[in-house]
């Protein structure tokens, strides 16, 4: 995707309006929705409506929202700190937004995207926290939809909880330090006891609570804390649930080159990131250095995720990692991911395990195949287990010849997979014979996992190329 179809046209923000004039031009349904919306803020609402129709002028007396009968003149935007032009005539709505602009006012006028310094969003209401939802003007039914879907999930008391936690600010900041100990009252403060004492409306308790929070997080010493984490195969969507909270609360991600930024992006804003390089042939920080580094910031307090790609327990190095934090006494903390062997799978429907046809699955990288005799996890796949190889590109003529030389026959099936569970995977197949082609595929620059095993056959190919294709192709071109 362009990173132009990532970006916004308009920038998001609130306006402040307590006790500022924000004009509404216009009598009808347009006018009466701003005003209703104006009217979940404490902004002064103006209304210039001279023949305001019945729901609206009912809505305006109930609410004692003044109102000026005269007809439109420039100066009526003077002093407005918001003017929207609702009238439903398309002209007089542009000499309204015109006048403010000439004040240097932002005014907005409906349905007339060129005459809008602002858009108006959908707006879910539990102040002082409110979501405002925006789509630059293109979908106000999605926003809807959002809006209310959104509404559902944010409990009534969400406003009661803002306006408690407000009143506990300055003791937070006084007593509770900065960085990983803050986010975290913050965090057992909005999602523990407090939020439940205050949505079953029980302050005292709520306040009661918050309290006895404040004082132990006060007391407790800063420690740091590592997490070493599994970024999963890569799609932003398979991280898991407990390694995102992580990413959101962490002072600092240490990433590998195979996580993609996308993923990484999904941190907190704010945290520190460090990139270690790892990845095969690439390797900007080697693992001592990296070790040295989670140790290091541990020590100073920080807490750190550890970002891995796949699972940090299959050929992630988190042994090492984990060997050198116990020894400085750090704490730590494994997350796991989805491994790339899975995904992989998942991308070419194949069941790694098959009643019958294979009862067992073996993760290697292929690298152990130097001595004369098989290494265990090749004898398994001679006997029926399904192995999945990571890596597996540069080694595909290797371990297909020592495969087929210690008796797997050369059409058993395998599977190829480049950046798998991504939306840029590719997908090949074919047999054992044909493997030893993956090595001159140089265009396969993503990691490649490769799988084979009789429990492949069973693997859906529709949305596969076939291994021997190329070969094929460049043959018929050598004959013409």
């Amino acid at each position: 995707m362009a990173q132009q179809d990532k970006q916004l046209s308009v920038f998001p923000a609130f306006f402040k309006v307590e006790n500022e004039v924000a004009a509404v031009f216009g009598n009808g349904d347009e006018a009466y929705a701003k005003a209703r919306l104006l009217k979940n803020t404490e902004a002064r609402i103006v209304a210039y409506a001279d023949a305001p129709e019945a729901d609206y002028a009912a809505f305006l007396a109930a609410n004692a929202i003044e109102q000026m009968s005269e007809p439109f003149d420039p100066s009526q935007v003077q002093g407005a700190r918001l003017v929207f032009a609702a009238t439903g005539e398309g002209a007089l709505d542009r000499e309204i937004v015109a006048a403010a602009r000439a004040a240097r006012i932002p005014a907005n006028a409906v349905d007339q995207p060129d005459y809008c310094d602002f858009y108006t969003p959908a707006l879910v209401n539990r102040a002082p926290i409110a979501v405002a939802i925006g789509t630059e003007g293109v979908g106000p039914v999605l926003a809807q939809m959002i809006r209310a879907d959104i509404d559902r999930l944010l409990p009534r008391s969400l406003g009661k909880l803002g306006r408690l936690a407000n009143s506990y600010r300055r003791a937070v900041d006084r007593l509770v330090p900065r960085g990983a100990p803050r986010r975290l009252f913050w965090r057992d403060f909005f999602k523990g006891k407090v939020a439940d004492h205050v949505e079953a409306d029980e302050i005292s308790l709520a306040r009661r609570e918050a309290t006895r929070l404040l004082k132990g997080v006060a007391a407790d010493r800063v420690e740091g804390r590592v997490f070493l984490v599994g970024a999963g195969p890569g799609a932003e969507d398979l991280l898991t649930l407990r390694a995102h909270r992580l990413m959101m609360e962490c002072d600092v991600i240490v990433y590998d080159a195979l996580v993609p930024r996308e993923v990484v992006d999904m941190g907190r804003r704010d945290a520190e990131r460090i990139p270690v390089g790892k990845r095969k042939g690439c390797h900007s920080k080697s693992q001592s250095e990296i070790n040295a580094l989670l140790v290091e910031l541990g020590h100073a307090g920080k807490r750190v995720v550890r970002l891995k790609s796949g699972d940090p327990l299959v050929f992630g190095r988190a042994g090492e990692e984990m060997a050198a934090l116990r020894d400085a006494g750090i704490a730590y903390e494994i997350v796991p991911g989805v491994t790339s062997a899975l995904a992989a799978a998942a991308d070419f429907e194949l069941p790694l395990t098959l009643r019958g046809v294979s009862s067992s699955l073996v993760f290697t990288t292929g690298h152990d195949l130097q001595g004369n005799v098989l290494p265990d996890w090749a004898r398994l796949a001679l006997s029926g287990a399904t192995v999945a190889v990571y890596m597996g590109r540069t080694v595909a003529a290797s371990v297909a010849e020592r495969l087929m030389q210690g008796g797997l026959a050369e059409d058993t099936t395998v599977a190829v997979v480049e950046n798998a569970g991504r939306r840029d995977s590719r997908l090949l197949h074919g047999t054992l014979k044909e493997l030893p082609g993956l090595e001159a595929r140089t265009e396969l620059t993503g990691p490649v996992m490769v799988i084979i095993g009789d429990a492949v056959a069973g693997a859906d190919f529709s949305r596969s190329e076939p291994l021997g294709a190329r070969v094929t192709a460049e043959l018929e071109t050598a004959r013409i």
